[in-house]
This record gives structure tokens, sequence and C-alpha cells, in this order.
């Protein structure tokens, strides 16, 4: 049975519209194919931010790390572990101050690892991760274009093809503080691509 790793990163937890659309997109996969679903959620345990002592643990030889430096380097693991393990990735992605939540970002630096989720080449770096559907389930208060006022989109994009990982779907829902009419029309926006996303992989697994 295939593994599905679900990310929920809003701080409003289950009740933000992104966690909404993430679910209503797991509901229309799970009509196509069953899954075990492995579920990361920020709000539940908080993502910690690398720093000195933690980029030290992961730098020190597993027999010179003290019981503090073991602990760091197993949550890092897990998290990759988590990863590899998955054939398809959700994640709910709301835009903050247009860029994505600092603990998709903590994450993002806790998987991103030389020599296990890409590598250093004399062409530059090459991803290790390959055959993984990526769902990214983005919500915007306003209206955004990338790389101008935009910058969850193309982040994860770049962050996806840096460890490999090119079969990506955005899904967005913008506009939802722009009044009650424009959020209404952003959210059926969003539910009619995931219904069209579903509809085109039903496709592509009977052709």
């Amino acid at each position: 049975m295939k593994n599905v790793l679900r990310i929920t990163t809003s701080i409003l937890g289950e009740g933000s519209v992104s966690s909404e659309l993430m679910d209503d997109l797991l509901v229309k996969l799970s009509a196509r194919e069953s899954f075990d679903v492995t579920e990361r959620n920020f709000t539940d345990e908080a993502i910690p931010h690398l720093d000195g002592p933690w980029l030290n643990a992961l730098s020190t030889a597993e027999e010179d790390r003290s019981a503090e430096q073991q602990a760091k380097v197993a949550f890092s693991d897990t998290l990759i572990a988590e990863l590899l393990e998955a054939d398809t990735l959700v994640i709910a992605l709301p835009m903050y101050n247009f860029s994505v939540p600092s603990m998709l970002k903590a994450w993002v630096d806790h998987i991103a690892r030389a020599g296990v989720t890409f590598k250093y080449t004399e062409n530059g770096a090459v991803g290790l991760l390959e055959d993984k559907k990526v769902y990214l389930v983005a919500t915007m208060g306003g209206m955004h274009e990338g790389g101008v006022s935009d910058f969850l989109r193309p982040f994860m994009k770049q962050i996806m093809a840096f460890i490999g990982l090119n079969d990506v779907q955005f899904i967005t829902a913008d506009g939802l503080n722009m009044g009650p009419e424009r959020r209404e029309q952003g959210i059926a926006k969003a539910r009619n691509e995931i219904a069209n996303s579903v509809n085109a992989s039903l496709e592509e697994v009977a052709a």
C-alpha cells in the first residue's frame, strides 16, 4: 500500500483553509486508491530551527556525539525518513508575509541533507529523490504574482526540484482576506483545481 506524507504547516491548525483544502484533496485521492497517511502537524510538534549546536551535532561523528547531539540528529533523521518513505507528499501551504511559514523553512533545512536527499557534483547539485507526486495546497489573503509579491510558490518549486521532486502540483486559493465574495471565489477555484488534478491523475493511470 502506498504512503502519503501529510504536512500541516498552518499555525491555525486543522481549522485553517489550507488544512481544509488538503483534507478535501486527500478524500478525493482516497476515492481513487487506498493509502496510509503519515501526518506531520506543526501545531502538535514544533519544528525547531537549525542553530549552531544542531549543525555541530549533524557534523559530529556518530560515536563522538553526546546524548543531546544524538537526540538532535535523531529528530532530523526522522523527518528525512518520513519523506523517503512517502510515495506522495501533500503540504498545506499558507502564505505568511509573502513567503512560507517559518517552521516549514525549518523543515526544509532538516530534510535538505547532502548525500541523502541531494548531492554535489561537478555540474552542481543533483536531487536524489524521485518517483514522488507532490501536492502543494497554497492559501493567500491577497492576490500575488510569483517573484513579485509571492515568494512562497517559487521557493517551494525550487526546493522540491533541488531534492529531485519535479512532479509538483500547486493548488491555490487566493484573495481570502479581500471580502466574503472574493473569499468564496478563491476557495471554489481551489476546489475546482483539486477536482481537475485528481481527474488528471486518474487519466494518467488509465493511460
